[in-house]
């Protein structure tokens, strides 16, 4: 179970969040390009919590060397993971000539690949691995990522991440690219058919634990009209979840006792959220930094419950940036339940 990573969300906050939920899923940077590692400020894109591991690192970039030197710096900080972009279908990183334009130079990321795996001290420890797409622009064969996956292999990558939908390289917004083309969920479970010994991840449009077993357990369920699995299924190796991950967080609490068989750390959402209080004061007093840009990564905590509306208003209020974050909880609170009052 993973969660995705996200550019502008999964940052080093938001990870420390969703460790709250679960000690089990493995959370992911967002992506992080190579010339923001070489020539920028090291620590402030690589510090991370200690409490996040399992954390992977994913890069974005196409020159080998580059990579090889940031898939070095990624071990040094100690990620568990370095995990190379091939999926983003955005301009600015097309334009970069990285992301999910990479699927079309299969054998560059595999030198990519190679690169990174020989920079490493222990690459056993930390495995280098790709998230990708199923196909790129208008090309629905399957023949094609089956081909990407079988050359990225064979320079030693055990593990893909398959995002299955193609990622349009024209004509469409990283938005849009994440719900107009449709999900080709059969082809993710006919590459594990296909390569048995690699480990298959799948990623996008999951919303469910109904979703979730079924691709875990490669057993058929009542199938969501927008992306029926064609063909055999297989039980696949993992599933990573994105945006509804971010939006109704509080899905995560149930992985640890679902997914590992263990109990998970969230008593309640109210112990989340005090635990994230506590987390805004130490970094204000460490860093310096104020509870806002914190606070934002939590705002799908009560998604669902009467008052959440409120509660979000108050934690998203600018006007109270300069206040203690414990008596914005407590005003918080306070709106919340003068809001389901309400309601009853």
């Amino acid at each position: 179970m993973c969660v995705a990573p996200m550019i502008d969300w999964t940052d080093r906050h938001c990870r420390y969040f969703h460790r709250q939920l679960s000690r089990r899923a493995r959370l992911y940077t967002e992506m992080i390009t190579t010339g923001a590692l070489l020539h920028g400020d090291v620590g402030r894109h690589l510090r991370f919590d200690a409490s996040e591991h399992p954390v992977a690192l994913q890069l974005g970039g196409s020159e080998p060397a580059d990579l090889a030197a940031c898939a070095r710096l990624g071990e040094q900080w100690g990620y568990d993971e370095v995990n190379l972009n091939c999926g983003c279908p955005s301009e600015r990183v097309q334009r970069g000539a990285f992301g999910a334009c990479l699927m079309a130079e299969p054998r560059l990321v595999a030198d990519c690949v190679k690169a990174m795996r020989d920079a490493l001290q222990n690459p056993e420890r930390v495995p280098v691995t790709v998230k990708h797409r199923v196909g790129i622009d208008r090309v629905e064969s399957y023949d094609f990522v089956r081909d990407f996956v079988g050359a990225v292999a064979e320079a030693g990558c055990t593990t893909f991440v398959v995002h299955a939908r193609n990622a349009w390289l024209k004509g469409l917004s990283p938005k849009e690219n994440r719900e107009i083309p449709p999900l080709r969920y059969e082809f993710v479970h006919r590459l594990k058919r296909d390569f048995p010994a690699l480990a298959v991840v799948i990623n996008g449009g999951l919303t469910s634990d109904a979703q979730v077993q079924e691709h875990l357990q490669g057993v058929a369920s009542p199938q969501d009209a927008t992306a029926p699995i064609v063909g055999e299924q297989v039980p696949l190796d993992g599933v990573m979840v994105g945006r509804e991950a971010y939006h109704n967080p509080w899905w995560l609490a149930s992985w640890d006792r679902l997914y590992f068989g263990e109990p998970g750390p969230a008593q309640s959402r109210e112990d989340v959220e005090a635990r994230m209080v506590d987390y805004m004061v130490r970094v204000q007093a460490e860093e310096g930094l104020g509870w806002y840009g914190i606070a934002r990564h939590m705002l799908g905590l009560r998604h669902g419950l009467p008052g959440a509306r409120r509660w979000r208003q108050v934690w998203s209020d600018h006007r109270l940036k300069a206040e203690d974050p414990r008596h914005v909880m407590a005003l918080a609170h306070g709106a919340a339940d003068i809001a389901q009052s309400a309601v009853a």
